[in-house]
């Protein structure tokens, strides 16, 4: 297929509340950055990511989206707004995109609430609610260990590595800073996966940095930054207590630019 042919899906995200410029710590937007990055790394597609201040939106966003926060989908002109609407696009209209979309009830059923269970946790940081988080956890790395494949449902990624991977970090940095939660390193089928993503670049160049994460909770419970905090050297924690065999590394590069543009235009 002729580069021209290919068509680019524009995906606007949040950026950082802390510089207005990298990437944020919406984990909508990871998840559907996740999606398209595999599918440009098929170059079904082309992919261009915006970065946008929601602080400071530039005046061209207030136009066009006026209080519609990101993720928002842009196809030849076409912008697909709400979080739902844009997993069904991606699912029935992207090229490759059904390819991500698989059926499967167990998969779904033992990560659906793990999110709702860190919240609870990061809210109450009582026993009841860590025990109950880490027991999800615990199921998920037995799902993992019975299926003994390198992600949930087979050895390929799918939609709900793009939602899990995303939700894991999120526990791992948020956690360890608001309540001194770490995941177990007795966990070794789920600290196992988690180094396969960490190795892949669908991954690692939607993630947002350490700070942005703590800083997205910070909001939520009304604490400002300090000083200290803004100019902070941003940081990635991708290594794992266990050695596991990592495979799949990318190669793509995505280069954030000071326009907040992230273009893997051409994933070669």
């Amino acid at each position: 297929m002729a580069n021209e042919e290919i068509p680019e899906i524009e995906l606007i995200i949040k950026a950082s509340t802390i510089d207005g410029r990298r990437k944020g710590a919406c984990l909508f937007c990871q998840e559907y950055f996740m999606d398209l990055y595999l599918l440009a790394e098929l170059k079904t597609i082309s992919l261009k990511v915006t970065t946008v201040d929601m602080l400071r939106p530039p005046p061209d966003f207030r136009s066009n989206f006026d209080s519609t926060p990101p993720p928002i989908l842009i196809d030849n002109g076409q912008a697909v707004l709400e979080n739902e609407k844009i997993e069904r696009y991606i699912m029935k209209n992207v090229p490759g995109g059904h390819n991500l979309f698989v059926q499967d009830k167990e998969t779904a059923t033992v990560i659906e609430d793990l999110y709702s269970k860190f919240k609870l946790a990061l809210a109450k940081k009582d026993d009841a609610s860590r025990g109950s988080l880490l027991k999800q956890l615990r199921n998920i790395n037995q799902h993992l260990a019975e299926r003994g494949d390198r992600f949930l449902t087979g050895d390929t990624m799918c939609c709900f590595d793009c939602e899990l991977m995303p939700k894991l970090q999120h526990i791992r940095i948020a956690g360890k800073y608001f309540f001194e939660f770490e995941i177990p390193h007795d966990l070794a089928a789920l600290w196992r996966y988690m180094g396969q993503m960490y190795n892949l670049d669908a991954f690692t160049q939607s993630c947002p940095a350490d700070q942005d994460i703590i800083n997205h909770y910070k909001q939520q419970m009304h604490v400002k930054l300090s000083r200290h905090e803004e100019l902070e050297t941003p940081t990635y924690t991708n290594s794992t207590p266990t050695e596991a065999s990592m495979n799949g590394n990318g190669h793509a590069q995505v280069n954030g630019n000071g326009n907040g543009h992230i273009s893997p235009s051409t994933l070669e």
